[in-house]
């Protein structure tokens, strides 16, 4: 059986990804950090499916507590040959209003959290290959209104799998990337009725997306059937971008 650490996996996409993934036949580490309930539903969930599931805690953005996440993963489900970087903050300030904290935890959660998670999981890539996946974001390409460092950390995670590809690619390790558009997660949860039309009405087909939606583009490139993608970005967003 393939097993797959998430990143961010209680609520949101990365819900929705491990339970696709675990559809798909994978064991999942599903690593949270906050809400210790919503992630054992996520494992609960998994094995009423008749799948296998693990669940950790885990600040990303400590690097030596998502090492021990990724070692309690392994050991228990078996080598990692799929990760998904999703884990992510999104902290509403106006330039003016940002501190210096408001961009570094940003930057250390969205970041710096994808590079200790590739980090902690290469060895494991490394023996046999495998498939990474980062949760980017279309504000990487658009910029944000509301928050220069989510769109600088969702930007520099491009940065970071391009180079990776680069470098670790000879080991059979494939790296890219979705980019979501306005999805219907905790980010948007403290919209109004009438925003979250506006929204809608921004995007080409008329409607805010389903993580559901996200998670599928993610399965798609963990596995076989994208064995020759590599480096890639995929818009996730109705048509937003073309705005």
């Amino acid at each position: 059986m393939r097993v797959a650490f998430v990143t961010g996996a209680s609520r949101g996409i990365g819900r929705a990804t491990a339970l696709r993934l675990a559809r798909d036949g994978w064991a999942v580490g599903v690593n949270y950090l906050r809400g210790e309930e919503p992630a054992m539903d996520v494992v609960k969930t998994i094995e009423e499916m008749g799948g296998s599931a693990l669940a950790v805690r885990a600040d990303v953005a400590d690097a030596r507590a998502i090492g021990r996440a990724v070692e309690e993963v392994a050991e228990t489900l078996g080598r990692i040959s799929g990760v998904v970087c999703n884990a992510g903050i999104y902290m509403r300030r106006a330039f003016h209003e940002m501190t210096l904290e408001d961009w570094e935890r940003t930057i250390d959660v969205n970041l710096t959290g994808a590079f200790n998670t590739v980090m902690a999981t290469i060895p494991h890539l490394r023996r046999g290959g495998g498939s990474v996946v980062f949760v980017s974001s279309q504000l990487a390409f658009r910029g944000s209104s509301s928050s220069v460092a989510y769109s600088a950390s969702k930007a520099g995670i491009l940065g970071l799998m391009r180079g990776l590809v680069l470098q670790e690619s000879h080991h059979g390790i494939r790296f890219n990337a979705v980019a979501p558009g306005t999805i219907d997660t905790d980010m948007i949860s403290g919209y109004s009725e009438e925003r979250r039309r506006a929204r809608a009405r921004e995007v080409p087909l008329g409607r805010i997306g389903r993580p559901e939606e996200v998670a599928s583009v993610i399965a798609f490139l963990l596995s076989d059937e994208s064995s020759y993608i590599n480096g890639a970005v995929i818009d996730v967003n109705g048509g937003l971008y073309m705005r």
